[in-house]
């Protein structure tokens, strides 16, 4: 056990323990399965697109819709750092949005998102409010991109148990503003058997 702890991170080694003892599973295909997973989520800006194509490929539900549950709660307050990265002022309006993002009954991720509702189209907003779309989709039209600023395996703040990855990133416009700060908890589903 010294020679294992030293060689991973303990986050790492909670992941690899916990694959260890799922039904059906091994420690090395949980983490082949994570790294297929990281690699989906590296090739598209979008994680909802990226989270529709893994469903869709590893046959988590029919059809492999994802829709945005929400999370019941009032909003916290909108830390410093969110406003610094969106590059607002103090009283600039901020919304947020926490969400499950599930295909069909699988929730598949938890997302904490921080948006300018300001920097969005009125049918947008309108849409992030009413409707379980997710962000995602919502605001493909903007052609964002994504600036990622952290991952990790394993939880991060505000991450439920059972996270194996963690991603904060930002949504940038191709002018470079920010649209959106997310921070989002990856859940043991992604990477479980499917077949």
């Amino acid at each position: 056990m010294p020679r294992f702890s030293r060689l991973y991170p303990m986050s790492l080694r909670l992941a690899l323990l916990a694959a260890m003892v799922m039904p059906g599973g091994c420690a090395r295909d949980t983490a082949s399965g994570l790294a297929a997973f990281e690699r989906a989520l590296a090739a598209n800006d979008s994680a909802t697109a990226a989270l529709g194509a893994w469903c869709a490929a590893h046959a988590i539900a029919s059809p492999p819709v994802i829709a945005a549950q929400a999370i019941a709660g009032p909003p916290p307050p909108v830390p410093h750092e969110v406003r610094q990265l969106l590059s607002i002022a103090p009283l600039e309006p901020v919304r947020y949005r926490h969400v499950r993002l599930a295909c069909g009954s699988t929730v598949l991720s938890v997302a904490h998102n921080w948006y300018v509702p300001a920097r969005l189209t009125p049918d947008m907003n309108r849409l992030l409010d009413t409707t379980d779309t997710p962000f995602g989709k919502v605001v493909a039209p903007l052609g964002f991109r994504r600036e990622r600023l952290a991952s990790r395996h394993g939880g991060d703040r505000g991450c439920p148990g059972g996270t194996v990855l963690a991603h904060r990133a930002v949504l940038r416009l191709a002018d470079g503003t920010a649209i959106s700060v997310v921070i989002e908890c990856y859940t043991r589903a992604n990477v479980g058997r499917r077949r």
